[in-house]
C-alpha cells in the first residue's frame, strides 16, 4: 500500500479530526427533530433518504477542505466529484446510516476517508451523538469513547464460521439469487446474526465484538474511511471476489483473515 510520509499523514489525519468536530456540530441540531425527507432513489427501488442534516454536514466538510487543502479531490454521496489536483481524495459520506439517524437511532456515522492514489490510506468514523470516534492511524486503529478515554482496536481471532458473529445492515438490500442465496448460506452456519448498524458496525467488527459482514451494492463513500480502519486493527475487507473494496460493491470484511479467506472460498465456489 502506498501511504504519504508520517509527517504528512498526522498533518491529514489533523485535518480529518477538525472535519469531523465541524460537520458534528452541523449534524447534531438536526438529530430526533421532524425532517423533510427526501428520496433519491428511482421508482421500484428500496428507500433511500436525504436530509437537511447530510447535505449541511457535507457542505461545511468541502469549505473546511477548500481551505485547508485546496488542490485536494473530494468525493461526497450528495454533492459528487470535485477533481484536485494531487494525489490525495478526500471520500465523505456525512451520515452512514441515513435510516437509523431518519428513526433515531444512533447507529449512524460521518465518514471522512483519505485516498493516495488507488489506495485507501485513512479513515475516520464520528458519532457525534454518543461522542464516539473512531479512526486509523499509521500503525494501529483507535476508539474514542464517550469519557473521551482512547482505546487501540484489535479484531477477534475467529477462523470458524460456526463461531462468528455475523452483520448486515439490511437483508432488503442483497438482490435475489447470487446475493440473498451466499447470505442465508453463511447465516445459516454463522454462530449469530444482527442486522442494522451501518458503519457503526464496521467499527465493532474492528473492535472485536463482529466477526463478519457481508453486504452489496455499496459506493465507495461507505467503504473507504472503513478500510484502513478495520485492517490497521487486523481484519481484512475486499469485495466478494478478492479485489480492493475501495470502490464498493459487493463487501466482504472479517476481523481474522483466515475466516474472510475462508469465506471468498466459499462465495468463488458457488
Amino acid at each position: 500500500m502506498t501511504e504519504p510520509a508520517r509527517p504528512a499523514l498526522r498533518t491529514l489525519i489533523e485535518t480529518a479530526h477538525t472535519l469531523a468536530d465541524a460537520s458534528g456540530k452541523a449534524i447534531l441540531p438536526y438529530f430526533r427533530k421532524q425532517l423533510d425527507i427526501e428520496n433519491k432513489a428511482s421508482d421500484g427501488k428500496p428507500l433511500d433518504p436525504v436530509t437537511q442534516a447530510d447535505r449541511a454536514a457535507e457542505r461545511v466538510i468541502r469549505r473546511h477542505l477548500a481551505k485547508a487543502h485546496p488542490d485536494h479531490g473530494i468525493v461526497g454521496e450528495e454533492y459528487g466529484i470535485a477533481a484536485g489536483q494531487s494525489d490525495f481524495t478526500w471520500v465523505i459520506d456525512p451520515i452512514d446510516g441515513t435510516k437509523a439517524f431518519i428513526t433515531g437511532a444512533p447507529l449512524w456515522g460521518t465518514l471522512i476517508g483519505l485516498k493516495h492514489g488507488a489506495d485507501a490510506v485513512f479513515g475516520l468514523m464520528n458519532q457525534p451523538f454518543t461522542g464516539e470516534r473512531v479512526w486509523s492511524g499509521d500503525k494501529g486503529s483507535t476508539w474514542r469513547l464517550p469519557s473521551g478515554k482512547t482505546t487501540r482496536l484489535t479484531t477477534r481471532k475467529c477462523a470458524r464460521l460456526e463461531d462468528a458473529v455475523l452483520a448486515t445492515t439490511s437483508p432488503d438490500l442483497l438482490q435475489k439469487g447470487f446475493e440473498t442465496e451466499a447470505f442465508v448460506e453463511t447465516k445459516a452456519r454463522a454462530r449469530m446474526t444482527r442486522y442494522g448498524g451501518d458503519c457503526y458496525g464496521y467499527c465493532l467488527l474492528a473492535a472485536g465484538h463482529i466477526d463478519l459482514i457481508l453486504e452489496c451494492g455499496l459506493k465507495p463513500y461507505d467503504v473507504v474511511a472503513l478500510i484502513p480502519i478495520i485492517e490497521r486493527a487486523g481484519g481484512r475487507m475486499t469485495t466478494w471476489d478478492g479485489r480492493p473494496a475501495t470502490e464498493g460493491g459487493r463487501i466482504i470484511a472479517a476481523g481474522d483473515p483466515k475466516l474472510h479467506d475462508m469465506m471468498l472460498r466459499r462465495i468463488l465456489k458457488r
